[in-house]
């Protein structure tokens, strides 16, 4: 009688290996719950974000209209299967490199929510510096006047802000400062538009003033306090998911960076009042050059550089 050829072992081994490849496919693909879905995210993610999983939670809270903490807690949960079309376009756009604030419609800075679009800059942690060292200049130098002198004409502080974009500045400022008068500049009518209506989603609409025009330029009277986050990036040298999607207007500098602070700083002195401040967000590169710009538009004032939380430098300060 004749054998039946055996399978052999290399022959088993590409069966099993096969099998094993396609269960592991599904697995990867497998977006059924809340808890599969966000693997799967973060997985696509990975190679073009620095957080993937973060990403992939705040693009699944919005497309399921959930806060992000409830996934965490039900991720055992199915997933609506009509939901997910929608998710994995927000997917796709992320790996195109689109700031995940776009993708949802608003960003956190300083505790406070804004709303945020491609009309303006996307807020940064970073430039919270800004806005504490903003309060402390203010409530050290006595500069918020006491509630009932609040209300007397010319009494309040006057904060402007250059280059506003999205108003995340002005708006922490005017929430936190309840007795001051904050000037929002921008030369953008769309970033002033969105501006506006973070202004008015916290509550300080009356007590900002959007102007629209070339830095100082609209400014009616000396101010108490000037801060900006200007433009400051070499546009061939940022990140290219930052070129690729953001207004080139709130992030082009000039050949070296530095054009902006140049022509802010040659201005400012005829718009401070004495006693006054300035505090500029700069390039983490940019101290050396900016303070000396500083100094010589303000050759009797004190110049200092503060240090973000990373340890690079990210304002400088005049007083």
């Amino acid at each position: 009688m004749q054998k039946r050829p055996g399978r052999g072992v290399s022959a088993w081994w590409y069966t099993g290996a096969g099998i094993l490849a396609v269960f592991w496919g599904k697995a990867l693909n497998d977006r059924s719950t809340i808890a599969a879905a966000l693997v799967w995210a973060a997985d696509q993610l990975r190679a073009t974000s620095a957080t993937p999983r973060l990403d992939a939670e705040l693009l699944l809270a919005h497309s399921l209209g959930w806060p992000r903490a409830r996934l965490l807690a039900e991720g055992r949960q199915p997933i609506d299967g009509d939901r997910l079309p929608h998710f994995d376009r927000l997917i796709e756009r992320r790996m195109a490199l689109e700031p995940v604030a776009y993708l949802i419609g608003h960003k956190q800075f300083f505790g406070l929510d804004f709303v945020v679009d491609r009309r303006v800059l996307v807020p940064r942690p970073e430039t919270e510096l800004l806005v504490e060292l903003a309060l402390q200049i203010a409530r050290t130098k006595h500069m918020e006047p006491s509630t009932d002198q609040a209300n007397q004409p010319g009494s309040r502080v006057l904060i402007a802000d250059i280059g506003t974009g999205s108003g995340c500045i002005a708006v922490a400022l005017a929430v936190y400062l309840p007795s001051a008068q904050i000037c929002a500049v921008d030369i953008s009518p769309d970033a002033l538009a969105l501006a506006r209506l973070n202004a008015e989603r916290h509550g300080v609409g009356t007590r900002i003033r959007l102007l629209q025009g070339d830095l100082l330029a609209p400014l009616e009277a000396p101010a108490d306090m000037i801060v900006s986050n200007p433009p400051y990036t070499v546009l061939s040298a940022i990140d290219e998911g930052v070129r690729r999607h953001e207004p080139h207007c709130a992030l082009d500098g000039g050949p070296d960076g530095l054009a902006l602070y140049r022509r802010l700083l040659h201005a400012a002195p005829a718009r401070l009042r004495p006693g006054g401040a300035v505090l500029l967000e700069i390039g983490a590169t940019q101290a050396a050059a900016v303070a000396r710009l500083a100094r010589e538009a303000f050759p009797a004032a004190q110049i200092d550089v503060h240090s973000d939380l990373a340890g690079l430098d990210r304002v400088v300060a005049i007083s």
